[in-house]
């Protein structure tokens, strides 16, 4: 029988452990596989987390990261750690797209600001300049909120690209406004730079909480999982963007990290 361990893996914030380990006790809980981690990082996630993912005993794990979209660190760094891993890797995809994830957002605007067409939701997300992955998870709940609630407007804005966080108080209409930050855990970027660059301090915006330990964010991993064990069924890697990345990221023993030949 294979055994299969699940690891969710993030970057370090300032609830990130416990955000993590929560989901992680739920996805035990529920027999998702025979064992469930969690890991964080500050920078370097090959560096700091190559003894864990060597001492995982297991002979699939799927590797979930824990943040909305891919990023430099989820298609390079990230990969190139998992090569530590004894076992093989089903490397997952963020939830960032996740149908449930859209439960999640809408959940955390109705808590501050109620779903009628004079109100706004602002999503704002992280963004990069040269990846259209944020973006593109950002419109797709944007959508879906546009099409199953009752709010009037529904804008995505974005820390790193346009449009750009400090633009959207001036480019909603909505009588009552609710920002909801597109991340997982807290961090430096939810707490103080999204915060500062809405100018909250002003007033007028309601600012929600992150996924944080939302059941929902839980569904969202389990569906993540149970559509890798399905692809990986036919007993070879799937060819996915995620599997490619897995297989062809290394650490350079220029870094200090890879092998010496």
């Amino acid at each position: 029988m294979t055994h299969e361990t699940v690891l969710l893996v993030g970057r370090r914030g300032e609830n990130t452990e416990s955000v993590l380990e929560t989901h992680a006790e739920r996805l035990r809980t529920r027999d998702v596989a025979e064992d469930v981690v969690a890991a964080t990082y500050d920078h370097e996630p090959v560096r700091e987390l190559r003894e864990t993912l060597s001492d995982l005993s297991a002979d699939r794990v799927y590797a979930l990261p824990a943040t909305l979209a891919h990023s430099y660190e989820t298609t390079e760094d990230l990969p190139a750690a998992l090569s530590y891993v004894p076992g093989e890797v089903s490397y997952c995809e963020p939830v960032g797209r996740s149908p449930a994830i859209t439960g999640v957002v809408e959940d955390r605007a109705t808590e501050r600001v109620s779903a009628d067409s004079s109100s706004s939701v602002v999503l704002v997300g992280f963004g990069n300049s040269s990846q259209s992955y944020h973006r593109q998870a950002a419109e797709y709940h944007a959508t879906r909120l546009r099409e199953r609630t009752g709010y009037g407007e529904v804008r995505s804005c974005f820390l790193l690209q346009n449009p750009a966080v400090e633009c959207a108080r001036y480019n909603v209409t909505g009588d009552r406004v609710v920002a909801v930050p597109l991340f997982v855990s807290r961090s430096d970027a939810t707490e103080r730079e999204v915060p500062a660059k809405l100018e909250l301090d002003r007033g007028g915006i309601e600012y929600a909480d992150p996924f944080g330990t939302h059941p929902g964010v839980t569904d969202a991993f389990e569906a993540e999982v149970t559509r890798q064990r399905v692809l990986s069924a036919g007993g070879s890697t799937p060819s996915t963007f995620e599997s490619t990345l897995a297989s062809s990221r290394t650490p350079l023993a220029t870094d200090g990290e890879g092998p010496s030949d």
